[in-house]
């Protein structure tokens, strides 16, 4: 996401910190390629014009221009102003008040609504303990009602019978009484869309929100609908009282437009981001992280997060144990590869990698993607235990057999061995030191970045391929395994 802008501003960045000295005429050149890279990327004129006049006149200051890095200094300010634009700080749903907290899902037909909504319930159950209740109030659209009772069933959260006939408010009605008499703490309203905003649908909304009383009222949006998606805001702001907006798609959005502009066109926070299909496909939206993923700084403490919940337990503390013995085998090596490809694969993780937008691109360029984890896979399990746990007894006529049965060559295994011996001497040499907790000690006394309340917590044994973090960093050879 935000490929095209973070692309763009990155050339403009680099041009300004290459410049020992700026003057006026530098700033406002480069806020004109600014401005522009926000209208390409599908910000509204109004948000970009104001978020270029609050940059320019905080960069033209004598702060920036007698700044020992000015082209650094000019960075900040544009970083700060992201954040400012994106809604300065997260916000949460506020369904900690007197049970059932009403949530009430708003939006055109075709934005993601139900599926939004499922993710949201997953969400507050399995993060935030909650007992939740979904309910469709979509009578219009076919088998809408079916669709959410099947989702319920994927998320293992409660949906409201169907009883075919009700209205929405009364269905709503119903709902609300379910959720007192059963003890829920939440009820989602997953309300009907249309194809396009009509007196009709708003009206219905009303009717909704004025008998539910929700504590929040979201509205979701397809991010690929760019300036359509602003303009939807806009309709819906002006008749119902949003208190936020959940972008979806944002996975398939390289402009980001709609992010950007939301905030401003709403006056609502964005709570959340849909980043795929899959039903934890949601992320919170952080404008601080986004603006760091934008301006290509990285969004570090979204990967701890991401890797807390994607490395299994089991795996990390028996692999933190042969890691401190200084052992480090082929099923270790297989045990980090399937973590990273559970924590979104090379993409996903350079993305959030501080200046590694370029090494992502360099990456695409050269035609390497998450097959090369895939296909480092298929040599290991062509393996056999012996093999994998004693990587010396792979001569010529084992490697050629290993290469036959993984659809590789012989090159590739030398490749993963040369690999894993790398590693395997990483390991020993953090043996030396005194473990993880040593070198931890190394990069700052193993401090860990900020998280909403609480700190993000590393995974046993430290994160797959996060150098200074517990890892053992991106193999050298990692991209010659592609090149056949």
């Amino acid at each position: 996401m935000f490929d095209t802008l973070s692309d763009r501003l990155g050339g403009v960045f680099d041009r300004l910190k290459g410049r020992g000295a700026l003057n006026e005429a530098d700033v406002r050149a480069a806020m004109r390629e600014v401005r522009i890279a926000l209208l390409e990327a599908d910000v509204a004129l109004p948000v970009a014009r104001e978020f270029v006049e609050n940059v320019t006149e905080q960069a033209v200051g004598q702060q920036v221009l007698k700044s020992v890095t000015p082209g650094q200094q000019v960075v900040k300010i544009v970083n700060d102003a992201l954040v400012e634009m994106l809604g300065a700080e997260a916000s949460e749903l506020r369904v900690d008040g007197t049970p059932p907290n009403v949530v009430m899902m708003v939006g055109l037909q075709g934005s993601g609504k139900t599926t939004t909504t499922a993710k949201i319930a997953k969400r507050l159950k399995e993060k935030s303990g909650k007992k939740v209740l979904m309910a469709s109030l979509d009578v219009n659209r076919p088998a809408a009602q079916e669709q959410l009772a099947v989702l319920g069933i994927q998320v293992e959260v409660a949906t409201l019978p169907i009883v075919e006939g009700q209205p929405p408010v009364e269905i709503a009605n119903r709902a609300l009484q379910a959720g007192k008499l059963q003890g829920f703490d939440v009820v989602m309203l997953d309300t009907a869309g249309r194809n396009h905003v009509d007196q009709q649908l708003m009206d219905e909304m009303k009717a909704i929100a004025s008998r539910a009383n929700p504590q929040e009222i979201l509205l979701v949006v397809d991010a690929l609908t760019g300036q359509d998606a602003v303009n939807v805001a806009q309709s819906f702001t002006t008749q119902v009282p949003l208190t936020g907006t959940v972008l979806t798609r944002m996975d398939g959005d390289a402009r980001g437009g709609a992010a950007l502009s939301m905030r401003a066109v709403t006056g609502t926070p964005i709570k959340f981001i849909g980043t795929g299909e899959k039903n934890d496909a949601l992320e919170e939206f952080h404008p601080e992280r986004v603006a760091g993923r934008i301006l290509g700084m990285g969004d570090v403490v979204s990967l701890v997060e991401r890797a807390a919940e994607t490395v299994q337990a089991d795996e990390a503390e028996a692999f933190a144990k042969k890691m401190a013995k200084g052992q480090f085998d082929l099923n270790d090596l297989r045990t980090q590869l399937r973590q990273m490809q559970r924590m979104g694969g090379l993409g996903a993780l350079a993305g959030m990698l501080p200046g590694m937008k370029k090494a992502q691109a360099a990456m695409d360029a050269s035609g390497m993607d998450d097959r090369v984890l895939v296909h480092m896979d298929a040599m290991i399990g062509s393996m056999t235990k012996q093999e994998r746990s004693k990587p010396g007894l792979l001569n010529a006529k084992r490697k050629r057999r290993v290469a036959m049965g993984s659809g590789t060559t012989v090159q590739d295994v030398n490749r993963l061995l040369k690999m894993h011996k790398e590693m395997a001497g990483a390991m020993k040499r953090i043996k030396k030191m005194g473990g993880i907790k040593g070198l931890m000690k190394m990069f700052g006394g193993g401090a860990l970045p900020e998280v909403g309340e609480g700190r993000a917590q590393l995974p046993p044994g430290g994160m797959p391929g996060m150098p200074g973090m517990g890892g053992q960093g991106l193999p050298p050879d990692l991209d010659k395994l592609l090149k056949r």
